[in-house]
């Protein structure tokens, strides 16, 4: 049954995995909770980011052998409900660590919030509401 205390996790590709640990890791702080990247012939290359003890993370692969281009949207977003503005210098660090500060294609979340793309295109926003 799914229910609040169900674990999620999303996954998709990502042509750089150590560009994506900077821009999850290092600029939105992020922990790695599982990193496989020796290049074993016919399995994908892993990066795991989460939170801590949470009940959801990223997986971003990269199949050396075969990679998948990312072919995200402007509407494949990542939103995390921060109660508050966000930070500035929370954007800074997501700039500085590979992300690109852009409009979103829906107003509301410029109204509420921040976008900022990830390496692979992917965009995450930085809202100012609450969840609910």
């Amino acid at each position: 049954m799914i229910n609040t205390q169900t674990h999620i996790r999303v996954a998709r590709p990502s042509r750089d995995l150590e560009a994506a640990e900077r821009f999850y890791v290092g600029g939105l702080g992020l922990d790695v909770v599982w990193r496989s990247t020796e290049h074993v012939p016919g399995e994908h290359d892993l990066l795991m980011v989460g939170p801590a003890g949470g009940g959801w993370h990223f997986e971003l692969t990269l199949d050396p052998d075969d990679p998948v281009e990312p072919s995200p949207t402007v509407d494949d977003l990542f939103v995390v409900y921060l109660g508050e503005a966000p930070d500035e210098e929370l954007v800074r660090r997501l700039v500085e660590c590979g992300g690109t500060r852009v409009p979103s294609h829906n107003p509301y979340w410029d109204e509420y919030g921040v976008t900022v793309e990830d390496p692979d295109g992917y965009r995450l926003v930085l809202c100012s509401r609450t969840w609910g």
